[in-house]
């Protein structure tokens, strides 16, 4: 039987044109009355790309506005809020809302030509104001400055507050202002090195309309990541922030387990439910689980099937920057999340700019908010700071975290030779096996890192190179099997994979190379490292001996 379903609302995310259009809709309206239950003068959300924030402020829009309010109203027909005493205040407010990611730019003067166009659209949206009896001569002469593009850089810090000045005195309500991705244009001036022009211009165009303003009723801002108060929100003591490890608003942002089931099976999908969750669920805001919901509606409209659709493409250069500089601690703690090892880290949630290249703990507060890691725990240490245990939250994110993280610790060339060399391994193929991990020692190890216990050396370089077959294999290092405990084992975690087996040695001269290679691919079979592999049903085991001197390396297969 065929199961109709709405058509996903892939890239729409104006929540007026999803509901009249009949796009299928994740009911969130309860965020309109906790909003309006919890919120302060100023809210700050961040969450990571695609997780429904512009579509959430843009249901806000029109849920408040006074424009077109009682078209509007027929919006939320249906919907959860329609049966509380909040639709008292639909279309109660005018409403200021902007999307600033159009103002990224790569230097200072493009971002403030962007910036400047974007303003001057939002005031065309308002150009009533310009016959208003109630703004003065000075009020509309600024008003034609921004809508005519003649406005200066010091004077367009004023913008938003002036916007919201005339609409208070026009209406006699105060206005909401809404402002997505408000830390873009900043993320984008760190990255094309005009980031002190930028924080100096955001400082004044954000802190005018936000810092002690009696006309702004309340504003919502969100964004992926938390600048610095020092850094831009200075003396705004009225803001309040809801990250990813805030209970306010958790399950807003994303889907719960519930909309998930819900939603597949609309789409009569229900009996993959299991299959969805490893893939795409696993993010925790706050003490709700979350699927990424960008992820699951593309399941959707792709045919169910499962892939990586999440690609946090945008905003990742701070990432690469923080990805050179990463010292061997922090890149053992890498390899031991794609292996679904936790780490623990301080949590810091604002970003210092400043420290970014200094401070690694930047790294994996960066993961958190990007959305690459989850918080399972947080709790405070015998000093009382705040501290969490880190994790990868799903398939999705395993692969996303290899390809865009991983890729970034190593050179280009060296991270295909790296796969190529796997490849081989896996395949049986012991001739370009030996071959690659030839070159990757000549070309990556140096001879200082061979100066204590090279045996213990060569043995965690091959086991931090098998990072990239988690997703095929379960990786096991110095466990007892048969009649002694095998250096490397891979347990292949698809039916009818060859299972994989190395023992390596360590030697002084390189004419000890191949009866050392011979001797470790005797021990296999001596020992019978094969029967933890054989008793797990891997019938089929390729057993490799590998011997080191220096950057040599001789290996030899059963």
């Amino acid at each position: 039987m065929t199961v109709r379903t709405k058509p996903m609302p892939i890239g729409v995310d104006d929540f007026k044109e999803i509901i009249e259009k009949g796009y299928c809709f994740v009911d969130k309206t309860r965020f309109i009355r906790e909003l309006l239950e919890n919120r302060g003068k100023v809210l700050l959300i961040t969450r990571p790309r695609r997780f429904g924030k512009t579509l959430n402020l843009s249901m806000l829009r029109y849920f408040f506005t006074l424009k077109n309010a009682e078209e509007n109203r027929k919006l939320f027909a249906g919907l959860e809020i329609e049966q509380t005493d909040c639709m008292a205040q639909q279309g109660s407010r005018p409403v200021v809302f902007l999307t600033i990611k159009g103002a990224q730019s790569l230097e200072f003067t493009g971002m403030l030509t962007k910036l400047s166009e974007l303003l001057r659209q939002l005031y065309g949206q308002f150009d009533y104001l310009q016959e208003s009896s109630a703004l003065s001569g000075q009020d509309k002469a600024y008003f034609d400055s921004v809508l005519n593009e003649t406005c200066g850089k010091d004077k367009l810090q004023f913008a938003l507050a002036n916007l919201v000045h005339c609409l208070c005195k026009h209406h006699r309500k105060n206005p909401i202002l809404l402002l997505d991705e408000y830390d873009a244009p900043i993320i984008a001036a760190w990255e094309n090195g005009y980031y002190k022009e930028c924080i100096d211009f955001m400082r004044g165009f954000l802190g005018e309309v936000l810092k002690t303003n009696d006309d702004l009723d309340f504003a919502v801002l969100t964004g992926v990541t938390r600048v610095s108060k020092e850094s831009i929100f200075s003396g705004l003591n009225n803001l309040s922030v809801c990250s990813v490890l805030s209970d306010h608003f958790s399950d807003i942002f994303g889907f719960t387990q519930e909309e998930a089931d819900r939603l597949m099976k609309e789409c009569g999908k229900a009996e993959r439910l299991a299959d969805l969750k490893k893939w795409y669920d696993g993010y925790r805001f706050g003490s709700y689980d979350i699927y990424n919901p960008w992820s699951v509606i593309q399941f959707i409209d792709n045919g169910c099937k499962f892939r990586p659709y999440w690609l946090n493409t945008s905003g990742n250069s701070i990432l690469k920057v923080l990805l050179e500089h990463i010292d061997a601690r922090r890149k053992k703690d890498l390899e031991n999340l794609l292996r679904g090892r936790p780490v623990k880290t301080p949590v810091r949630e604002n970003i210092v700019y400043a420290d970014i290249e200094s401070d690694s703990n930047t790294l994996f507060m960066m993961l958190l908010t990007a959305g690459y890691l989850k918080a399972v725990e947080v709790w405070k240490d015998p000093r009382d700071r705040d501290m969490a245990k880190l994790e990868i939250p799903n398939k999705e994110i395993a692969q996303a975290f290899e390809d865009e993280i991983f890729r970034n610790i190593a050179p280009r060339q060296g991270y295909m030779l790296l796969q190529d060399m796997l490849d081989a391994m896996t395949e049986g193929n012991v001739q370009d096996f030996a071959e690659y991990l030839a070159e990757l020692m000549t070309d990556f190890v140096s001879i200082h890192d061979l100066d204590h216990s090279p045996e213990s050396f060569y043995h965690g370089l091959l086991l931090g190179f098998s990072i990239l077959l988690e997703g095929q294999y379960r990786v096991e290092s110095n466990r007892e099997s048969g009649y002694g405990r095998f250096d490397i084992a891979f347990f292949p975690r698809q039916e009818g994979q060859p299972g994989i087996l190395l023992e390596i040695k360590a030697v002084k001269s390189q004419d000890e190379l191949e009866n050392a290679a011979r001797a470790a691919l005797g021990q296999i079979e001596e020992k019978a490292y094969f029967t933890e592999l054989h008793r797990q049903g891997v019938t089929e085991v390729w057993k490799y001996g590998i011997a080191f001197c220096g950057k040599r390396v001789w290996l030899e297969q059963g």
